[in-house]
């Protein structure tokens, strides 16, 4: 688009498969969002948070014989208001809101919004060298493993190495792209990674609606083996590594998946905009919950407080 006739700003769109950004140009401050379509799985949080409902979510389309596609999301340039919403609520890293090229999530710095909180905890003095194989067990191949030496220099050939014992694992997983999936945990050594969960909730495949023989939810997965196709011909889940970030419910085409989200770890915030953006992502009764456990620790703060007593821990 141009110059609007009436206001003094630009508005512009630009797709490339690896890239979505929606631009908003003012005579003194230039607004970007960018979507990167390779960390993007095509889930449905964003949508759902969205105040101005600017982003939709669709299934792809399906060529016959070849396995279905992530679900596609857009952005509506004209709805979009740049707020950051979608930045602090995506799991996977996927949105970057600018100001004048700054990195920015105007919500969350207004504290209207809070943070999703990543709790991930690394122990490589758990590792030997055969963690080495365990490069590619991440589904979104966010975890970089290197041999160090007793100098932490990084060892090309681990074969020179006389003995293994000189030989240190680093482990470093990108945090930011990290959903939590736990995936990791259950395949590194015991205590070597360590991670809490950001969603908690529910999943079940309403097995009468389940086509036999359709995987379309599993293609479409971001975690690989939380759903899988059982010998019934059926669609089942090992909850154990879901993320509940919803792009198999968009992918099914028979509304066949039972998602509900319990609860949410994020960083504390006072606010009308998350209480709604809550309701929507869990249900009514769970927002309530919430408000009504942070009620209770205010109460329990302040008369801490009159006591002398400080504020409790946890």
């Amino acid at each position: 688009m141009g110059w609007d006739a009436e206001l003094p700003m630009k508005v512009e769109k630009h797709e490339t498969p690896e890239r979505l950004v929606v631009e908003r140009t003012l005579y003194l401050r230039k607004y970007s969002l960018t979507l990167n379509r390779e960390r993007c799985v095509g889930c449905e949080l964003c949508s759902i948070v969205c105040p101005r409902e600017a982003i939709t979510v669709s299934p792809a389309p399906k060529e016959e014989g070849k396995p279905a596609q992530k679900p596609i999301v857009d952005v509506d340039e004209e709805k979009c208001t740049f707020c950051g919403v979608c930045n602090a609520i995506c799991p996977f890293g996927a949105v970057q809101v600018r100001i004048d090229g700054e990195e920015v999530m105007p919500v969350v710095e207004s504290e209207s919004f809070p943070q999703l909180v990543k709790e991930i905890y690394i122990d490589s003095s758990k590792c030997d060298v055969k963690c080495l194989e365990l490069a590619d067990v991440c589904p979104l191949n966010i975890i970089t493993l290197k041999a160090l030496d007793k100098d932490g220099k990084e060892i090309e050939d681990i074969s020179a190495i006389e003995s293994p014992s000189d030989i240190q694992i680093s482990i470093e997983i990108e945090k930011e792209a990290c959903p939590c999936c736990k995936v990791c945990e259950f395949k590194f050594p015991p205590g070597a990674i360590r991670i809490n969960k950001i969603f908690h909730g529910r999943i079940r495949i309403i097995s009468e609606k389940c086509p036999e023989g359709c995987r379309d939810c599993v293609d479409v997965c971001p975690i690989d083996g939380t759903l899988y196709v059982g010998e019934d011909g059926k669609v089942h889940v090992n909850e154990a590594t879901c993320v509940y970030c919803g792009a198999c419910r968009i992918a099914c085409p028979e509304d066949a998946i039972d998602l509900q989200r319990i609860a949410i770890r994020h960083t504390p915030v006072k606010s009308g905009a998350w209480n709604k953006a809550l309701e929507k992502l869990t249900s009514p009764e769970r927002a309530a919950r919430e408000l009504l456990a942070k009620g209770f620790s205010r109460a329990r703060d302040s008369v801490w407080r009159r006591l002398g007593w400080g504020v409790p821990r946890g």
